[in-house]
């Protein structure tokens, strides 16, 4: 999705400092929780340092998107709160506003694309939003709220492009502070930047030798072009699972900290997020969206990378069940824990069951077979087996395979 600069917030020059940051907490004391950090022994053993993940996933409302709505929110003037408030999201940020509106007693409307997920709409409306859909797609979700914006005087609240919203996620980066004192290393999901940006600006002022990185999915970053051009630009092609930071442009406000603040940039990939969601749930037991995994798929695919203690920010839990089912069958495709193999075998009497018989054997999972015997590339007493198994791990799918080749079966590459 791509938003367009705020040319009616508050100048863009207008620094966010630890100030804002702290008046934000103020404000924010009995609105938002205190996430709680936990630790992971897996990450910490593949890291070979301490990892501990903060929880926003267990926020109100799913993420620590409530933050920023709500200080943005309440920071509006008397004539501004009566004429309401309109967002555009797919998820996150959309019940943020609506809690936070509903908490301050403002009026929302939040317009979301025709295909949002069920979930999402339905929690958006029970937080007390007027939900209209609109569109296929954010972008065009965004053209309609900003239409009504202009026609109703209602307040855009942008999602990440705006001083208040930094000020309010930045309320992550104090309590990360309190919490692990001993931190070393923050890793954080990026879309827009303004989790980033706030994190940064609350923990440098504070620890200047903590080091900020910021993760983007390599389908849908924006962040890497724009820091070498010196400005945010806009990509054309956003491709990937983690709605959450499927962003095409960076926010002017939070680019120019984050260009300032924070260390390094990283990009994941599909098959990293999978894996690190998957992880999230067997191993930390947290239910986490692709975008709230984008810091622990960071430290999958560079562990040696990271100087520990690390606090890798867990942003968000909020996956639509059907996504969440996909997601995991690709996790555990990529952790090498889904196996498929073609084989032929003589079209006979229980020919199947032998062949079955060898995997129970070899203790693989059968998930799906599919069996042809018609096909006019097989031979008169042929047949061919496609079969999706589920293992163990890689090392388990290469005892998978001798045991067909020592069975005298031929796999099919």
């Amino acid at each position: 999705m791509s938003y367009p600069a705020a040319d009616s917030f508050l100048p863009v020059d207008q620094p966010v400092t630890l100030d804002d940051v702290s008046g934000a907490r103020k404000m924010l004391a009995g609105v938002a929780r205190i996430t709680p950090i936990e630790g992971s022994r897996h990450l910490s053993a593949l890291v070979g340092a301490p990892v501990r993940l903060k929880c926003e996933n267990l926020q109100r409302t799913g993420s620590f998107k409530v933050r920023g709505a709500y200080v943005r929110i309440a920071g509006l003037l008397p004539e501004e709160r009566a004429a309401g408030v309109v967002a555009a999201s797919a998820g996150n940020h959309a019940q943020g506003v609506a809690h936070a509106s509903a908490l301050l007693g403002v009026r929302s409307t939040v317009f979301m694309p025709l295909g949002a997920p069920l979930p999402k709409i339905a929690a958006t409306r029970e937080y007390g939003a007027e939900v209209r859909l609109h569109g296929q797609v954010v972008d065009e979700a965004l053209a309609a709220a900003q239409e009504h914006a202009e026609r109703t005087g209602a307040v855009f609240i942008h999602p990440f492009d705006h001083r208040d919203i930094v000020a309010g996620q930045g309320t992550v980066g104090l309590e990360i502070l309190e919490q692990c004192p001993e931190v070393r290393t923050i890793v954080v999901g990026m879309g827009g930047g303004g989790l980033a940006a706030g994190i940064a600006v609350a923990v440098k002022a504070l620890r200047p030798d903590v080091r900020i990185v910021g993760v983007q999915a390599a389908g849908a970053a924006a962040y890497p072009p724009s820091l070498a051009a010196g400005r945010p630009v806009s990509i054309q092609h956003q491709a990937t699972m983690a709605d959450g930071i499927k962003v095409g442009r960076p926010g002017g406000v939070p680019f120019r900290i984050v260009a300032e603040l924070v260390d390094e940039v990283r990009t994941v990939s599909e098959d990293e997020l999978s894996s690190a969601l998957l992880l999230c749930l067997e191993r930390a037991k947290m239910v986490v969206e692709p975008a709230g995994a984008a810091p622990v798929a960071a430290l999958l695919g560079d562990p040696g990378a990271f100087t520990g203690p690390v606090v890798a920010v867990l942003s968000g839990g909020n996956v639509d069940p059907v996504l969440m089912q996909r997601i995991l069958r690709h996790g555990m495709a990529a952790a090498g824990r889904y196996l498929a193999v073609r084989l032929r075998l003589t079209d006979r009497p229980g020919a199947l069951a032998t062949l079955l018989g060898v995997l129970s054997e070899a203790d693989a999972n059968v998930l799906d077979v599919s069996h042809v015997r018609t096909d006019p590339r097989l031979g008169l007493t042929e047949a061919e087996v496609e079969l999706h198994l589920e293992t163990k791990g890689p090392d388990h799918c290469d005892e998978v395979r001798d045991a067909l080749r020592a069975a005298s079966y031929t796999i099919i590459e």
